[in-house]
């Protein structure tokens, strides 16, 4: 109760503080403003707030509203942000958390679990919202699913070692419920819940060129099969699609290294096409589009955003350029706009 009344009275001082810094700014915009000692520039105000609230807040949050009301004195910011909180009515939180009854803040949870050594980096991570899972993969080879479970994570891990090929991506298989990742001359198939052996799964292999980027695409039209796109060093971009039958009828004996049974790529049927002059740096399927992205380097053929059928078919594809080449992108469905980044 002390520290709530401590904390209280730190927040008027804190808004007095504000609204000084208001009424000055306003002053000085209309002309009325003359300095003298009462004058609150940057300094006095980070001063003030350090004294206020201490380590709570940090340099950039104390930055960032300061500048706000400089730039705009009208639409003055909410005290959460200078904790780095956005929080407010539309964020729909109906009860503060317990262990943060001050913030209204959303609640985060640390994994501590370790699932890579020295000199090994994370090139994926998959978050499964429908399972509670989420899932990393090493460059190296370590494919981990965190299952949360009464409130903490379960991990399975497996160390992948094929040859001195590193793992360039991951994603999840939503029918099939397997992980899949891909790395320079094959694709991984890993059946995370088989408790009898960490390495039950497939390898579909080999692969001409170097596979870059690989995801998901989710349709609900059949509950039998997956298709998953890939991207390669080429510009080429794969359109698979994986059923249970090929799991028993494609199968060969398992290497002895990793114990995985091989699925030779020959027995599939995968269309592919050349959309980009340079690497493919990312892809993605957008199921409320309908519609998969991919983009590169390439200035000419920078972000190409079309129909799966079109790597299938000749027809032009819907693409731009960007000087330079696009190296991210996403889509925003309430927005309805798709954000590049070169």
């Amino acid at each position: 109760a002390l520290e709530l009344i401590d904390f209280k009275n730190a927040l008027e001082q804190f808004q007095n503080l504000v609204e000084k810094m208001i009424i000055q700014k306003t002053k000085e915009n209309s002309g009325l403003y003359t300095k003298d000692g009462d004058e609150i520039d940057y300094d006095k105000f980070y001063t003030t707030v350090r004294a206020l609230f201490g380590p709570a807040v940090k340099d950039q949050n104390v930055q960032a509203f300061f500048r706000k009301i400089m730039n705009n004195p009208d639409e003055r910011p909410e005290w959460p942000e200078i904790f780095g909180c956005f929080a407010g009515e539309r964020d729909g939180v109906s009860s503060p958390s317990k262990e943060s009854m001050v913030l209204l803040v959303s609640e985060k949870q640390q994994i501590t679990h370790s699932v890579v050594k020295r000199k090994d980096v994370i090139k994926g991570i998959v978050k499964v919202p429908f399972l509670h899972l989420t899932i990393t993969a090493s460059q190296r080879g370590v494919l981990t699913v965190f299952n949360k479970q009464r409130k903490s994570f379960f991990s399975y891990s497996f160390y992948f070692h094929q040859d001195t090929a590193w793992i360039t991506g991951c994603d999840f298989l939503p029918n099939l419920k397997y992980v899949v990742a891909v790395t320079e001359s094959t694709v991984i198939l890993w059946d995370y819940k088989s408790k009898e052996s960490k390495s039950d799964g497939f390898v579909i292999k080999p692969m001409k060129n170097c596979l870059l980027c690989v995801c998901t695409v989710t349709m609900a039209d059949n509950l039998a099969k997956d298709t998953i796109l890939m991207g390669d060093d080429k510009g080429y971009v794969y359109l698979l699609t994986i059923t249970n039958d090929d799991f028993i009828m494609k199968q060969s004996k398992a290497e002895k290294e990793s114990q995985f049974k091989v699925l030779d790529s020959e027995s599939f049927d995968i269309p592919k096409r050349k959309l980009h002059d340079d690497w493919v740096g990312k892809i993605k399927y957008f199921s409320a589009l309908k519609r998969f992205g991919s983009c590169s380097t390439d200035s000419i053929n920078s972000f190409v955003l079309d129909d799966i059928k079109r790597l299938e078919d000749q027809l032009p594809v819907k693409e731009f350029s960007v000087p330079k080449g696009v190296n991210a992108f996403t889509y925003c469905g309430k927005a309805k706009v798709i954000v590049t980044g070169g």
